[in-house]
């Protein structure tokens, strides 16, 4: 896979949109139907521009980052291989898997993960079957989280129950729908918006439009 400004990762991925299985009912039980099933296993064009973006971004010691819907986690493997302290996660039964074969095939240490689920709070019983989330981030990163209406703020409060009192919140979008919704939330969490349109094509030369929305709160 072709980042801009990085060397190429090898990456594990789903065919196309059009797969699915769950003979355990595990994703179904997680709230996946086979309509959005195979979105985790997509590279997006989205995550290309957050990996790019997080290849330039200055290293900070003891910096703590969590990706979160990560999917294919490309961006977090891209921070892990230049050895900032990346957690990914995303709420998807499959994903750990593919995320510790793609750790593999690029031959890195393996990548913390643990289960993101924005809906349920930490004290929940369903966390009993997964390692799930936990402590406070520097830096919470998504690419393309915000594609569906959100009206009760389940990410937003996701990031307030995660982030640092002094943290930065960094997310690609696709110029979604649902952008102001979501950045009314943070702002009312104490969050300042820094809105950059992105229109730099993708490595391979595809077009991108989109926006780099960073929150800060200090």
């Amino acid at each position: 896979m072709a980042i801009r400004g990085a060397d190429d990762l090898q990456i594990r991925s789903l065919l196309d949109r059009q797969q699915y299985a769950d003979p355990h009912g595990e994703a179904a039980a997680s709230g996946f139907s086979a309509a959005n099933w195979p979105l985790f296993g997509v590279l997006w064009p989205s995550s290309l521009q957050l990996a790019a973006h997080m290849l330039t971004r200055p290293l900070t010691p003891g910096e703590r980052i969590l990706e979160v819907g990560c999917g294919l986690a490309l961006a977090s493997l891209v921070c892990h291989r230049r050895g900032d302290d990346v957690t990914a996660s995303d709420a998807h039964p499959l994903t750990l898997n593919f995320l510790a074969e793609n750790v593999l095939l690029n031959d890195l240490m393996p990548l913390p993960y643990r289960h993101g689920d924005w809906a349920v709070r930490p004290d929940d019983a369903a966390h009993d079957r997964h390692q799930v989330v936990d402590g406070r981030y520097n830096v919470i990163m998504g690419s393309d989280v915000l594609y569906e209406r959100d009206e009760p703020g389940h990410l937003a409060g996701f990031i307030e129950r995660h982030a640092c009192s002094t943290a930065e919140v960094i997310i690609v979008d696709p110029n979604r729908g649902n952008r102001s919704a979501f950045t009314r939330r943070m702002v009312a969490q104490g969050f300042l918006l820094n809105e950059t349109h992105l229109n730099t094509p993708e490595a391979d030369g595809l077009p991108y439009r989109g926006r780099l929305l960073r929150y800060s709160r200090t």
